[in-house]
């Protein structure tokens, strides 16, 4: 895909904006008037974004703590570099690049999100996309993997350890599956999803597909080095972790000594991974009803707040 010359870029962006919370069906608009993001010092302008959509912060769920409305939706993204700051160092105009634009998730994110035609993002939080995979494989991706990664990380996960994954169906447990096992060396990869995907499951690398909906993991007589929720059964998830092991979450509430996070986004994680995603032994999982057009969004929202959703929701590009 090549890039438009700099002097091609218009004044105006087309993007989906919301000046209330709410649901997404109600609140986000299609604006075709919205202003060019300014591109700062560190900043690159990615051109042709492509999102996995997530509906909390519109539904207002952190707006404590979220920046002032009207707020451009989205957080990840997919993209051609059309300009540069005059203190990017790694990119260029024309470089394929993906990752997530905010790097506290919850603290104040940006007003000017991903589901716009031009979005400027840090250099810090960026990477070259990997050459094997489409814009609409990488957009899938950033929030998500750099998630999996991350609490893998805090619970000092490492070879020769067993791991439970809640929700191993869903956008981040599909990529902690496959981190889990290809790239941090698990002994043992079990994970919970309903009747329908644990083919999937298994497809991962899951060695103990656990159907929901026929069996309560937490009565299991095996128990795990580590407990990934990715649903929110913190109450559960400490039932089914050895004594000395770790429960870690990303959807409260939280019960002692289960530990959340919130993701701190790093551009440097992507480039980590990068070797497994361009050998296929880590894959992007998207929706089977995905890719929505940009034109679509507000139904990519009605799809992925079913709950029913498998890996990533995502967005293609303007035209």
């Amino acid at each position: 895909m090549a890039a438009p010359s700099t002097a091609s870029i218009p004044s105006k962006n087309k993007a989906w904006v919301y000046s209330e919370y709410g649901n997404p069906i109600d609140v986000l608009k299609l604006d075709s008037g919205v202003t060019l993001p300014e591109v700062k010092e560190d900043q690159v302008l990615v051109k042709e974004s492509l999102n996995p959509v997530d509906s909390k912060r519109m539904l207002g769920y952190f707006k404590e703590t979220d920046s002032p409305l009207p707020i451009v939706a989205g957080y990840d993204v997919a993209g051609v570099v059309v300009k540069v700051g005059s203190q990017v160092k790694n990119f260029k105009e024309g470089d394929e690049v993906y990752g997530d634009l905010n790097e506290k998730a919850l603290d104040h994110p940006k007003s000017y999100g991903t589901l716009a035609e031009y979005t400027a993002v840090e250099e810090r939080l960026l990477a070259l996309k990997p050459k094997n995979l489409s814009f609409v494989e990488a957009a899938s991706l950033p929030l998500a993997i750099e998630t999996a990664h991350e609490g893998l990380e805090r619970t000092e996960f490492s070879a020769g350890k067993s791991i439970l994954v809640l929700g191993g169906a869903g956008g981040v447990g599909t990529h902690i599956i496959q981190l889990a096992k290809h790239v941090f060396g698990a002994s043992k990869v079990a994970a919970t999803s309903s009747t329908g995907k644990l083919e999937l499951l298994k497809s991962l690398g899951v060695d103990l597909a656990i159907d929901y909906t026929k069996e309560n993991f937490e009565d299991l007589p095996e128990k795990f080095d580590v407990v990934y929720d990715a649903v929110g059964q913190t109450d559960k998830a400490l039932k089914a972790v050895k004594k000395d092991g770790h429960v870690v979450t990303i959807v409260g509430p939280v019960i002692t000594p289960a530990t959340m996070f919130v993701l701190t986004s790093k551009g440097s994680i992507l480039e980590k991974l990068k070797p497994y995603l361009e050998s296929g032994k880590v894959k992007p999982v998207i929706d089977p009803n995905s890719p929505f057009p940009f034109s679509k969004t507000v139904e990519a929202f009605s799809n992925l707040n079913t709950n029913r959703a498998t890996g990533k929701v995502v967005v293609y590009p303007i035209p």
